[in-house]
């Protein structure tokens, strides 16, 4: 029996084209479904600005089950949550070092002023970090810096970091901006100034070093002074105490004590004949 391999083919062709018309028709109607969805879900962290024909409505929608005009008005969601931005950037110190200065910043958008920041800014945080944060942080280390000497943004670098944020802050909020924490990771200067610096805080440390065994020999010579004194004054004391009756005394009490440790025994005498008792001879 011969096989019909062309009419195979063909339906074979066929099932695949409605099976693709199939596919589009859905994608289609998916893409249909959600831009004529009247309901929009604005999640937590979020907040919402409403655009009619392109045109932001001046309220802003919180979290929640929002309803909208499907084609005319669309939801453009404005995250308000916090978040995290680093720079760095050049800098002259007061007596004209140069100063490297790199800043890490928490910061969030004003839930309230989220329909400013849509229509000056626009609807996502990193423009606003793009055009207004780091232009603005870089301007404020710039006026900062320009303040104190190299060494004082060492030395008072609470201060430097609280004036830094301070105008910071001032210009954020014009923009609809909040910042949260401002903090400084870096000061870093010329190798030249830095090897100075080195050399002044090793200088401090020797001198230091210096008054503090200078304070030690002189508690230690103090001491001794004091010890002579107290042993001069012993010996002093027991010349004030020694009188005739009482080294007669001594003297008795050796003499006592030799007696008592005699055995009676004269000393044996090796050489000549000079007994210590003499008898005279009777007439």
């Amino acid at each position: 029996m011969p096989l019909n391999i062309s009419s195979s083919s063909s339906s074979a062709s066929s099932f695949m084209q409605r099976l693709f018309k199939i596919i589009v028709i859905g994608v289609v109607a998916i893409w249909l479904l959600w831009l004529l969805s009247p309901v929009v879900v604005i999640s937590a962290g979020e907040r919402g600005v409403l655009t009619t024909f392109g045109k932001p409505d001046e309220q802003v929608y919180d979290p929640g089950i929002h309803f909208r005009m499907p084609l005319a008005q669309s939801m453009h969601l404005m995250d308000v949550r916090l978040q995290k931005g680093e720079g760095e950037g050049d800098a002259a110190s007061k007596d004209l070092q140069s100063v490297h200065t790199r800043i890490a910043i928490n910061y969030h958008l004003d839930p309230r002023q989220a329909v400013n920041v849509f229509r000056n800014i626009g609807p996502s945080t990193e423009i606003a970090a793009d055009r207004i944060i780091i232009p603005a942080a870089q301007e404020a280390v710039k006026a900062v810096t320009a303040r104190f000497t190299a060494e004082e943004l060492i030395s008072r670098r609470t201060e430097v970091r609280d004036a830094i944020g301070s105008l910071l802050r001032q210009k954020m909020e014009r923009h609809g901006l909040v910042l949260d924490e401002f903090a400084i990771v870096n000061f870093a200067f010329s190798r030249s100034f830095s090897e100075a610096i080195e050399a002044k805080v090793k200088a401090e440390q020797d001198k230091l070093k210096a008054e503090r065994d200078l304070q030690r020999i002189e508690v230690e010579a103090k001491q001794k002074v004091a010890s002579a004194k107290a042993e001069a004054d012993a010996l002093a004391l027991q010349r004030q105490q020694i009188t005739p009756d009482l080294l007669q005394l001594r003297k008795i009490e050796n003499e006592r004590a030799a007696i008592e440790k005699w055995d009676g025994k004269l000393p044996g005498v090796t050489g000549g004949a000079t007994p210590f008792i003499q008898v005279s001879p009777k007439n």
